[in-house]
């Protein structure tokens, strides 16, 4: 099994809304990607308000192999929601590694 962690701070203003609004959209686009190709086994976008957190958005997902990792990376709805996120956010981290 491969986890795939991304996280994001995001810009207080971009693409004419404040920051609360596109971490919402941005969220719930994420959502919409939930089985959007075989071997996607788990996706959770998660926008932390709780506990200590530093950074805005966090997406947590699990997938069966490196290929279908790889087939979600390149695929066009990920690739719509993934052009969205570089126009609002201002930094970018990221980890996969296998289980």
């Amino acid at each position: 099994m491969i986890k795939h962690i991304v996280m994001w701070r995001f810009a207080d203003q971009a693409e004419g809304a404040d920051k609360a609004t596109n971490l919402r959209i941005v969220r719930d686009r994420l959502a919409a990607l939930d089985g959007l190709v075989p071997g996607l086994l788990k996706l959770e976008p998660v926008i932390p308000d709780a506990l200590e957190h530093d950074y805005d958005l966090v997406l947590y997902s699990e997938f069966d192999s490196v290929e279908a990792l790889r087939a979600y990376a390149v695929h066009p709805d990920h690739q719509a929601v993934a052009g969205l996120i570089a126009k609002v956010r201002t930094e970018r981290a990221c980890v996969d590694y296998e289980v």
